[in-house]
């Protein structure tokens, strides 16, 4: 029954910002997003506190990718958690080089590098949340599908400077995690644990 309510809620969350995706004009990315205030140059490096700030990343995505397939250090249960763990991990990894390359020349070309991984990072932890909490297979069969539309969204914000569809990609997640964080059951005692520290992550790239 909790599952069907959160499918439920997820669903009509969907459909709510589809029909304001439809209803509102093309949105296109503000230029003044990429005016940092922090543009301090170090080693002839320019913007050099973002750019090296984003280097944790790429050791926790590194960590996290060993502990969860070398040794299975989380006492990870089922394939798809594994794989939707990977998933998380490979597109925290990958912030450290996106970001790291967008913030040495902020432009609309390098935003695409630094979005991608992030968006990887999201659906992933929706996926986890789905096998966790709501039905294995499902969550399993999501991975691929949610990481898809994912990436789909940041290209189509590129090709027509529309950010509609990236905004429904990166809200909807945030509501579903939320929703079947609160309805849903855990089914590992330290779940939350883990889960907050890729929430934590995942808001702290963004």
């Amino acid at each position: 029954m909790e599952n069907r309510v959160v499918c439920g809620w997820v669903a009509g969350v969907t459909c709510l910002f589809l029909a304001l995706m439809m209803v509102t004009p093309r949105i296109p990315q503000p230029q003044n997003y990429h005016d940092f205030a922090d543009k301090r140059q170090f080693f002839g490096i320019p913007n050099a506190p973002d750019v090296i700030s984003n280097f944790p990343f790429l050791f926790i995505g590194l960590i996290g990718l060993r502990l969860c397939n070398c040794g299975n250090y989380f006492k990870i249960s089922s394939q798809g958690e594994r794989w939707g763990w990977t998933s998380f991990y490979i597109g925290m990894t990958a912030v450290a080089f996106g970001s790291s390359y967008y913030h040495l020349k902020p432009n609309d070309d390098c935003l695409v590098w630094d979005r991608l991984p992030m968006t990887v990072g999201a659906v992933s932890v929706l996926a986890i949340f789905i096998i966790e909490r709501i039905d294995e297979k499902k969550g399993t069969m999501s991975i691929i599908p949610l990481n898809v539309a994912g990436i789909f969204s940041v290209v189509y914000w590129r090709l027509y400077q529309d950010l509609r569809l990236y905004g429904l990609v990166q809200f909807v997640p945030c509501i579903a995690i939320a929703l079947i964080g609160i309805l849903v059951p855990l089914k590992y005692t330290h779940s939350t644990y883990w889960l907050c520290w890729a929430a934590g992550f995942y808001l702290l790239a963004s």
